[in-house]
């Protein structure tokens, strides 16, 4: 008897995997709690620090240009190594890497704690891709060689994603909690008990794996990889922010040519670091195009939520954070029930139809303000957690699925990096967006020149000016730049919203036949 992937006649040659069937492994639900919780880990930290950033910048006095590489300096750096890293625990043993992994992210949060500059918080957060590009295609390979029923495996990825959702909603509401309490730095700190449980349980229960013919670790492919997606993502946002200037065009032609150097080397290597091969399959390649569009439509926008919550409608951290929920909420519901819909219905119905729920519920955002009821917030970022709680869950099924689970570590790795990559770009171009209608506004009556220009760098230095000035000019500065940002946001909503529907219709058509698979029990 044999296990296999069934993608229909629109899958393409090359789209089934066979496997041998396996018994069930005794403790892998035990073995997914302790992955989950990498998964927390990096979900909490990637949460916070949109409701640091209005603390952060008081402290630190970041520039708008700094600001934006605090934010996404994080998703470059893991972009460019996730692959590397998905490579190296498929050769070293994903359980030795993911352990190893998070002692470091531990480690790095208390740096990123104690910056004291806004050059050592963006040290910080580039050390804190380096290990984190080591837990999440771990986490997702381990449970592609843990769970060998197809069933079974659909249920552990939706609680994997559902997790993901819960770490995105408790870094607010704790994050926001610490933030009414202690300094910003704390925010950082939360990880360090969820790295030690994670460290002391893992090393337990869970086992290793990794590929018993994996072949060498190709220095030269790792070393382009990162050139490559670094370069190319660099050039994007410093274009998006300064225009084409001449070091920014070679950065990206730098990025451009060793991406490609980097896939030719890899279809001459014996053992690539990535199989290209992958990339024929139509069902595995529209799920990664379909979550890096998807990313890069929601993170620009998601990134500012939190400003807006804070400095428009002038919530506590902890207001905003509980103001988030919904999204969590629905993304949990929805990851869990995924797998079950998509084989009701199917998979495109369940992934271009998540999209789609995605894409109207940003377009709402247009109307946005700063009287905007807690009810319609709710309701919007339900609907958003809907939707991607959806979409993503089947994708990274789909993803596993498709691969041997020889490679499960390099295929998790494609995945996390069109996630990382869509959230770099994201931040990049719709952050500019934001950024560059707010710097517009004019100058309010009776307010200086130069305190016009401080509160033009971001909305936290516009709070910062406006209290040096009467309360009279103050309220005017404060209310021109809270008008300016919510013109700024509402472009992005737009714009964020053109992209999730784009992706909608790519994996409407990219996905066409596409099934999860049944149980081998289920086939005749």
């Amino acid at each position: 008897m044999s296990e296999t992937i069934g993608t229909g006649a629109a899958g393409g040659a090359g789209a089934s995997v066979v496997d041998r069937v396996e018994p069930p492994r005794p403790g892998r639900w035990l073995a997914l709690a302790v992955l989950v919780l990498a998964v927390l880990l990096v979900g909490v930290d990637a949460t916070v620090l949109g409701l640091a950033t209005p603390f952060l910048s008081e402290d630190l006095k970041p520039t708008g240009t700094q600001l934006l590489w605090i934010g996404d300096v994080y998703s470059f750096v893991i972009a460019g190594l996730l692959v590397s890293m998905g490579s190296l625990g498929d050769r070293i043993g994903r359980k030795k890497l993911l352990l190893s992994g998070s002692v470091a992210f531990g480690a790095l949060s208390v740096l990123a704690a104690y910056a004291s500059s806004s050059a050592m918080m963006i040290v910080a957060r580039a050390l804190l891709g380096v290990a984190g590009a080591t837990l999440m295609p771990s986490t997702l390979a381990l449970i592609r060689n843990l769970f060998h029923d197809p069933r079974e495996r659909s249920l552990a990825v939706g609680i994997w994603g559902a997790m993901a959702s819960a770490g995105a909603a408790v870094g607010p509401v704790l994050g926001g909690f610490l933030l009414g309490h202690f300094w910003w730095g704390s925010v950082f700190l939360i990880n360090l008990p969820v790295m030690a449980v994670l460290v002391l349980v893992g090393i337990k229960v869970l086992p290793e794996s990794r590929n018993p013919n994996p072949g060498p670790w190709d220095l030269p492919s790792v070393g382009l990889s990162l050139i490559g997606v670094v370069g190319v993502v660099y050039a994007v946002k410093e274009a998006a922010v300064h225009g084409f200037r001449w070091d920014v065009v070679a950065a990206g032609l730098v990025g451009v040519l060793a991406l490609v150097v980097f896939a030719r080397r890899q279809q001459r290597l014996a053992t690539p670091l990535l199989d290209m091969a992958l990339f024929r399959n139509r069902g595995f390649s529209g799920a990664v195009l379909a979550d890096l569009l998807t990313i890069l439509g929601l993170s620009g926008l998601v990134f500012f939520l939190s400003q807006f919550l804070q400095m428009v409608q002038m919530r506590s951290p902890l207001n905003a954070g509980l103001t988030e929920l919904p999204a969590a909420v629905g993304a949990v519901g929805a990851g869990l029930a995924a797998g079950y819909v998509a084989r009701r219905l199917s998979v495109r119905v369940v992934v271009a139809g998540g999209l789609a729920i995605v894409g109207l519920a940003l377009a709402s955002c247009m109307g946005l303000g700063q009287d905007t009821s807690v009810l319609v917030l709710g309701t919007i970022l339900f609907a958003v957690g809907i939707g991607a709680g959806f979409a993503f869950t089947v994708t990274a099924d789909v993803i596993l699925s498709s691969v041997p689970k020889e490679q499960a570590g390099a295929a998790s790795a494609v995945s996390e990096t069109a996630y990382e990559l869509g959230a770099a770009l994201g931040i990049a171009l719709l952050g500019s967006v934001v950024t560059g209608i707010y710097r517009g506004f004019g100058t309010p009556p009776g307010v200086p020149e130069p305190a016009a220009n401080a509160a033009r760098e971001s909305l936290g230095g516009a709070v910062d000016a406006a209290g040096t000035l009467t309360p009279d000019a103050g309220a005017r500065l404060l209310q021109a730049a809270q008008d300016s940002f919510v013109s700024g946001l509402d472009t992005a909503a737009l714009v964020g919203a053109a992209v999730l529907l784009a992706a909608s219709a790519a994996a409407w058509f990219l996905l066409r036949g596409q099934r999860l698979e049944d149980s081998p029990a289920e086939h005749p």
